[in-house]
């Protein structure tokens, strides 16, 4: 931000302030002037919300956020070039070394406060002649990590899913009850850890066994998961990202067989 004029730095530092003490006329004021300055407020908003919850500063990052919104940027461009490449970039550090659970813990809370503000933009209009697609979504047992599994959960909702969320650290068994019990289309399974991975096909082999597997398509992700372990596992897809997993689900349901032809 080290390159942009004088005034228009002065302008964000306000905003910053004003969004720390959650001072919602400011934001909106100081977001006007911002606009009339003429710069791209759309890239800096973006910048700052993936900084901000890389930093893990809540309230910060529900201030721009409300930026976001008053100047009409794409709600899911806000969420994934935003509020989760916020979660990308911690997620890194992790990786190398460089952050902590603690400091996950806080980030996924900013992302979390953003979100929250998110949501009611994200909805879609929904078909009300016809049932929403039921998602049962959970991250396997032995992993207590959600961040990944919420943005997808936040996702595939926003485009009309149904999405039944058994939460974090989940037994095989309770995938395959929650399935049976409310019919579902789908089942998506998440973890972030490689000794929680082999929860994933032992899911999978019990849908088998209990003669449901043909009845409900399988996406599997997070870090350590790979295309190839998907299909390994006999998963359907592993996406790329909440955002593909969204978009994969919305194109295969087109081609699967309607619930009530699977569950009757």
């Amino acid at each position: 931000m080290e390159d942009l004029p004088e005034e228009v730095q002065g302008l964000i530092e306000e905003l910053d302030e004003a969004a720390e003490d959650e001072d919602l006329d400011k934001i909106e004021d100081l977001t006007q002037k911002l606009l009339k300055t003429g710069v791209d407020l759309e890239a800096i908003t973006l910048k700052k919300l993936s900084f901000l919850v890389m930093e893990g500063e809540e309230e910060m990052a529900q201030g721009w956020t409300r930026v976001a919104i008053q100047v009409g940027l794409d709600p899911f461009k806000t969420l994934i070039e935003g509020l989760a490449e916020g979660m990308n970039l911690i997620g890194k550090k992790y990786e190398q070394g460089e952050a902590f659970v603690p400091q996950l813990l806080i980030a996924s809370s900013a992302m979390y406060g953003g979100m929250d503000l998110l949501e009611p933009y994200l909805k879609r209009e929904e078909d009300h002649t016809s049932k929403p697609v039921t998602v049962v979504i959970g991250t396997v047992e032995g992993d207590v990590h959600d961040i990944g599994k919420s943005l997808v959960k936040t996702l595939l909702s926003a485009n009309g899913f149904n999405c039944v969320d058994l939460g974090n650290d989940v037994p095989a068994s309770k995938f395959i009850e929650a399935a049976k019990e409310n019919r579902a289309t789908a089942i998506s399974m998440s973890t972030l850890m490689t000794t929680t991975m082999a929860e994933m096909p032992r899911v999978i082999k019990m849908l088998k066994e209990e003669g449901i597997r043909d009845k409900v398509m399988v996406m599997v992700g997070g870090a350590p998961v790979t295309t190839e372990y998907a299909s390994q596992v006999g998963a359907d897809v592993s996406p790329h990202d909440a955002a593909s997993a969204a978009t994969w689900l919305k194109s295969s349901v087109n081609d699967f067989p309607p619930e009530c032809a699977r569950w009757n």
